[in-house]
């Protein structure tokens, strides 16, 4: 149950300032949560009450009936696969051949997946499978992890994994069954739309966004079978960052240099959650315009007002948290401000 206080909520979004010369250029205003694993809300900014999709942040949380199922052990995962998972990858080859070698272990192809196809993000694996004369497959999209982690749980289970990206399929009831867990929260009657990947994607308020992942950071009140499922997904993220996210994405700095004191996740449309297992606590976010650059700033001022961050996790975010912005003939012009009133 969230559990909120008159002093725990600041009345404005934080401001994240964007500046070119002397003055403010423009604006960005995102909305934060932090809580506790009791749902006690610790800080917030803006509306952290209006629900929010959550997107491929809240991956964590869908790959723990990936593990919790005994889907995990029963084929042998590694934390390579478990992390790439909870991905959101930069079609890297170390992600593609990752996804290929487990669909072929479980005995399903690329064809089985059913998350749709796009170029790799990271624009060097785009140039080179330019280059080599290919199109890029399912395996190739950000989100082909976690589709494989779907497809292994439902193979487990002994289930008819076609469809699995339907709101009526076991898989993904399950993860509904998940997010109320760990929300508290009926989502019976919440908003529901469909994800870039074709999946369910839900409305959960920030401040229940920021419960649900303070439990994930400290599961200490949940069953064992989800405590080792929690501890087991963190340990994957902190082992294998690169897994997560890839070159040039925040999450891989981020996750790696924390070693374990933070477990980061970004979504779209400007969304950030972060599980804080020393503290026990979980940080929500969202930049109302949608922007990830926003998020990313929000964020490092927000881990900074908390205490969390050391020199190394500052060193290895700067470019995210504190952009120099330049412009084409290499000349600083610009940077950000964070404002947390």
């Amino acid at each position: 149950m969230i559990k909120h206080s008159p002093n725990d909520s600041a009345s404005f979004p934080v401001q994240v300032q964007i500046t070119r010369g002397s003055m403010v250029e423009s604006k960005h205003l995102v909305n934060a949560a932090v809580s506790d694993a009791s749902g006690r809300i610790v800080k917030s900014w803006g509306d952290v009450q209006a629900p929010v999709y959550l997107r491929s942040a809240i991956k964590p949380l869908q790959a723990i009936p990936l593990v919790e199922s005994g889907a995990a052990d029963a084929f042998g995962l590694s934390d390579r696969e478990i992390s790439l998972a909870c991905a959101s990858h930069t079609g890297e080859d170390l992600h593609v051949q990752t996804v290929l070698s487990w669909l072929k272990r479980i005995g399903l192809s690329v064809d089985d997946l059913e998350c749709g196809t796009h170029w790799p993000s990271y624009p060097e694996a785009e140039r080179a499978l330019a280059a080599a004369g290919e199109e890029p497959t399912a395996a190739h999209n950000n989100c082909s992890g976690k589709h494989t982690g779907f497809l292994t749980t439902s193979l487990h289970l002994g289930e008819n994994y076609k469809g699995y990206i339907g709101l009526d399929h076991p898989v993904q009831k399950r993860i509904v069954k998940v997010m109320e867990d760990f929300t508290e929260l009926d989502l019976s009657n919440a908003p529901i739309g469909i994800d870039g990947c074709s999946i369910p994607t839900i409305g959960v308020p920030l401040d229940s966004a920021a419960f649900a992942i303070a439990k994930f950071a400290d599961p200490s009140s949940l069953s064992e079978e989800r405590k080792h499922a929690c501890s087991r997904i963190q340990t994957a993220i902190k082992n294998e960052p690169e897994m997560i996210a890839g070159s040039d994405r925040m999450c891989t700095p981020l996750n790696r240099s924390a070693k374990g004191k933070m477990i980061a996740k970004v979504g779209a449309e400007g969304v950030y959650l972060v599980a804080l297992p020393e503290l026990g606590f979980g940080v929500s976010l969202k930049a109302i315009d949608g922007t990830t650059r926003a998020a990313e700033i929000a964020l490092g001022g927000i881990l900074e007002d908390l205490g969390v961050m050391d020199d190394e996790i500052r060193t290895a975010i700067a470019d995210f948290a504190h952009p120099v912005f330049k412009n084409r003939n290499d000349m600083e012009v610009g940077g950000a401000i964070v404002d947390l009133g």
